[in-house]
C-alpha cells in the first residue's frame, strides 16, 4: 500500500502555466496526495483540475514563509518550486529561505518539469 504524502506546488508568475500543464499531466497520481501551495498557484491548479489544494497566502504576501514552517514543522514531503530564474522577486529572500529549509529538511524538491517527473516516478514505484 502506497503512504499518501503532502506535495507543496508553487510556481512565480512566468511559471504558473507550466506549473499547470504538468498537474494536468499527472493529475491521477497527484490526486492520491495531499496538494498545498502558495495563494494564486493553488487556486490556478485547482480551477484547471478540479483536485483539491490547500491554500496558504500568496507568496510576496508571506506564502513561501508558510510553507517553509510547514515543512520545519514536517507537514510537507516534497516541494515542486517552478520558479523565474530570469525575473527578479520583490520576495526573493523568502524564496531563498524557502529553498533552504527544504534542503535543511531534506525534502526531496524540483525546480523544472524534468525534475518533477523523475520525482513522480520515483513516488510511484516506491513500495
Amino acid at each position: 500500500m502506497k503512504k499518501t504524502i503532502t506535495i507543496a506546488l508553487i510556481a512565480h508568475d512566468n511559471r504558473k502555466p507550466d506549473l499547470v500543464k504538468w498537474v494536468q499531466s499527472h493529475k491521477e497520481e497527484l490526486s492520491n496526495h495531499h496538494l498545498c501551495g502558495t495563494g494564486t498557484t493553488s487556486k490556478r491548479i485547482a480551477e484547471a483540475t478540479g483536485l483539491d489544494v490547500k491554500a496558504y497566502m500568496s507568496g510576496p504576501l508571506g506564502g513561501d514563509q508558510q510553507v517553509g514552517a510547514a515543512i520545519a514543522q514536517k507537514e510537507i514531503d516534497m516541494l515542486i518550486f517552478f520558479w523565474d530564474p530570469l525575473t527578479s522577486q520583490p520576495h526573493d529572500p523568502d524564496v531563498k529561505a524557502l529553498l533552504r529549509i527544504a534542503v535543511l529538511y531534506d525534502i526531496p524538491t524540483a525546480s523544472n518539469p524534468s525534475t518533477a517527473n523523475m520525482i513522480l516516478v520515483a513516488l510511484t514505484n516506491r513500495k
